[in-house]
């Protein structure tokens, strides 16, 4: 009988992390094996070169505990300040954040919007489940209009933030929008946000069947991924023009893809014009 080869991720994880712990229907191992699959596909053998930097929630484990790498489990909603300092501290890193959409644009969301603009050197992944789901399925900054959650049970009055566009409008050189639905789409993303100078950035639509699903009334993870599916795919010359995201009004795809010289050259720029 032939052994069947192990799963393209397990070289890259640590074995007293398994099995995970995420919930039944979980997006974020989905996630997990995208990235693994562009790091694969990079050609890397293993996760030396990479420094990972994650904050709190459900989203910030999938670098921690599961990657056999270096990782800062940072405090809530400052993944991104903290992989800036390490960045400019060890420029040679690849500095990689994952974190999840209450850690990174609610909590965090002053620290992504300047990273952007900055264009600091880093890839940011986002798993938007469009609430707090470790922390009890608490409205988030995604959630969206009319949701109910833990927090708001007779609906959400709030607009949610288009990240994608946010991201895209404060400077990024790279933005892409994929789900869970469209894992290999997702990779293919991750690949070209880590070959990317500058700031890049993908966000991944994930299931919460769990705090969210339950709560919103959308159900199990599969009809989440039948809500994944259905979303339209944007075209590579479609406008930017904003809009606020709706349930079927969440479109996919490559929001910008620029070469634009990033922070780590800007400032050894900088330091080179500095008069002796």
């Amino acid at each position: 009988m032939t052994t069947p080869a192990p799963h393209i991720s397990i070289p890259y994880l640590r074995e007293e992390a398994l099995p995970s712990p995420f919930c039944p229907g979980c997006g974020n191992g989905t996630i997990t094996n995208s990235f693994l699959k562009a790091v694969r596909d990079l050609g890397h053998e293993d996760l030396s070169g990479f420094a990972f930097v994650s904050g709190i929630g459900c989203g910030a484990w999938i670098p921690s505990p599961h990657f056999k790498a270096d990782t800062l489990h940072t405090t809530h909603g400052r993944a991104i300040a903290f992989a800036t300092g390490l960045k400019m501290a060890r420029p040679e890193l690849k500095v990689v954040v994952i974190s999840g959409d209450g850690d990174l644009s609610t909590i965090g969301g002053n620290h992504l919007i300047h990273a952007a603009r900055r264009n600091i050197d880093m890839t940011v992944i986002l798993s938007n489940n469009y609430n707090y789901g470790m922390t009890g399925g608490q409205v988030s900054a995604t959630t969206f209009t009319g949701d109910t959650t833990a927090t708001t049970p007779y609906g959400n009055p709030e607009r949610p933030f288009d990240i994608a566009r946010l991201v895209a409008a404060a400077g990024a050189n790279y933005v892409a929008r994929w789900t869970t639905a469209h894992p290999n789409q997702a990779a293919r993303a991750m690949k070209t946000a880590l070959q990317r100078k500058g700031f890049s950035f993908v966000e991944m639509l994930s299931q919460c069947p769990t705090a969210y699903g339950r709560r919103a009334k959308i159900g199990n993870a599969q009809k989440f991924l039948e809500w994944f599916k259905a979303l339209p795919v944007r075209k590579p010359d479609d406008p930017l023009t904003y809009t606020v995201p709706t349930h079927d009004g969440i479109d996919l795809g490559v929001f910008v893809d620029r070469e634009e010289i990033g922070f780590v050259e800007s400032m050894q720029n900088m330091v080179r014009n500095i008069p002796e």
